[in-house]
């Protein structure tokens, strides 16, 4: 693949806003410094040009153009990632989808939904309830765009019950490099014909292909739901009682695991209390259905085994207040955290559920050993875990070698276990050095001959994920 790329010049941007109109092709100072950096900050680097694309027809356009003239191109959502997966590293052009918004059909019958990638997944939640249906995946960032989530295959807090977004991508629409325009899958619930192609897009980061269109799988709305909110003595015990709970009658929606120290953080942060913050640690959760009974039966077994594995005690939130005093402070964890320090960075590591335990313990004991501290919450239920190492007053240097330290034990660990690098974060820049670490080196090949395949001279997102 071509590693020098085309400077964009007059021309190219003469180009451009004869494919959109010019107040949608912004350059210089005109694009806001937001477009520099995604959530993780540090990796920076702005697009030479910003271009505000609203169908298709332009994306194909400016991706045929820039195939030609070997200008790199950056697809761009929300930025709501924490890896620099939608930073334009080299330059080029930058192309917002943001505007590309509409719901474009539902279909009851095949209980499918078709939208543009920039609809937020907020969005598509509210959307599809009012007609009691459901778009299950839940990652915690409700202002992510939907394309966002497909490209990262977002998994989120009910992914230990109903799975991640990849279950429930039926079709879509995507330009190639060159600018063809294809359609992959469909509203058919089935398909044995031929490679799954479609896949391979969710996940990709943008780096295969720019998908201007999603067809989604719904489910019926649950139409009950409750949570659980389950003290424990310490984090061991706590995380202990994951596997316990997992084989009970029913399993959970969520399960979710948490430290006093985070929940105080929470509450410094929405100045609002969390319904207890008296222990240690906590689990999370939660149980939806069909029948009042059935969820009924399922949480009393799970709280009645929780106690028998040494829980301080279970508080049922079933109340929309109590719902909100919970959730709420569970959505800002990663915003809390945040504010509590200088500086951070994120371990969005996946192990099997086996494994959860030790490794939050391996983690919590780098404290000591790196003299650092290191916060942590997730998705106890399926082994994703989200480890943030904070900088507090360390210097630069000092920074970047204890986050370097740190990281290395992480994923090593993490690889001894069977785990791997990201659970739904994706890899973008930043985790690239720790994919080819954990890959197989005939693994690593096979990901960037089909980089080469979809994208030849390399102008899609380049230097994310394997390249």
């Amino acid at each position: 693949m071509i590693s020098t790329f085309k400077q964009v010049d007059e021309t190219d941007i003469a180009f451009l806003r004869s494919v959109c109109s010019p107040d949608r092709v912004l350059t210089g100072a005109e694009i806001s410094e937001d477009y520099s950096h995604d959530e993780l900050g540090d990796v920076r680097r702005a697009p030479d040009v910003l271009v505000k694309v609203l169908s298709a027809e332009e994306v194909s356009a400016v991706l045929k153009y820039a195939n030609e003239q070997t200008i790199p191109v950056t697809p761009r959502g929300q930025g709501t990632g924490l890896v620099g997966a939608s930073v334009a590293l080299c330059g080029g052009i930058m192309l917002d989808l943001c505007a590309m918004n509409r719901f474009l059909e539902l279909d009851e019958v095949n209980m499918t939904l078709t939208l543009e990638p920039g609809v937020l997944l907020m969005e598509v939640s509210k959307y599809v309830e009012a007609h009691k249906l459901f778009y299950p995946p839940d990652p915690g960032e409700k202002t992510a765009t939907i394309g966002g989530n497909v490209n990262t295959n977002a998994g989120g807090m009910r992914a230990v019950k109903y799975g991640v977004t990849r279950d429930y991508i039926r079709g879509m629409e995507v330009v190639l490099p060159s600018g063809k325009i294809i359609e992959l899958g469909g509203k058919i619930a089935k398909n044995s014909s031929g490679y799954n192609l479609k896949d391979l897009f969710v996940g990709s980061e943008g780096t295969l292909g720019i998908i201007t269109k999603l067809t989604l799988r719904l489910l019926p709305l649950p139409q009950y739901k409750i949570s659980l909110l389950v003290p424990f003595p310490d984090l061991n015990s706590a995380i202990s009682a994951v596997p316990h709970v997992i084989r009970t009658s029913s399993v959970p929606t969520a399960v979710e695991f948490m430290e006093r120290e985070v929940i105080l953080a929470a509450e410094e942060f929405l100045n609002r209390k969390f319904p207890d913050n008296s222990a240690d640690a906590y689990l999370l959760l939660t149980f939806d259905g069909m029948s009042e009974t059935e969820i009924e039966l399922a949480f009393h077994a799970v709280a009645n085994r929780c106690l028998e594995l040494g829980a301080k005690d279970v508080f049922i939130s079933n109340t929309d207040e109590r719902n909100e005093s919970i959730w709420s402070a569970r959505g800002a964890f990663l915003e809390a955290i945040k504010a509590s320090t200088t500086e951070m960075d994120e371990c969005d590591v996946v192990v099997p559920r086996s494994h959860v335990a030790e490794f939050i313990r391996y983690a919590s004991s780098l404290q000591q050993k790196h003299g650092v501290r290191i916060r942590s919450f997730g998705h106890a239920g399926d082994g994703n875990l989200h480890i943030y190492v904070l900088r507090d007053a360390l210097s630069e240097e000092a920074w970047k070698k204890t986050l370097a330290a740190v990281f290395e034990d992480l994923y090593g660990t993490a690889k001894t276990f069977g785990g791997q690098v990201s659970g739904e974060h994706g890899i973008g820049f930043a985790k690239k050095p720790y994919l080819a670490e954990s890959l197989a080196p005939e693994v690593l090949a096979l990901m960037q001959g089909i980089k080469r395949v979809f994208d030849p001279k390399g102008i899609l997102n380049p230097g994310k994920i394997v390249v």
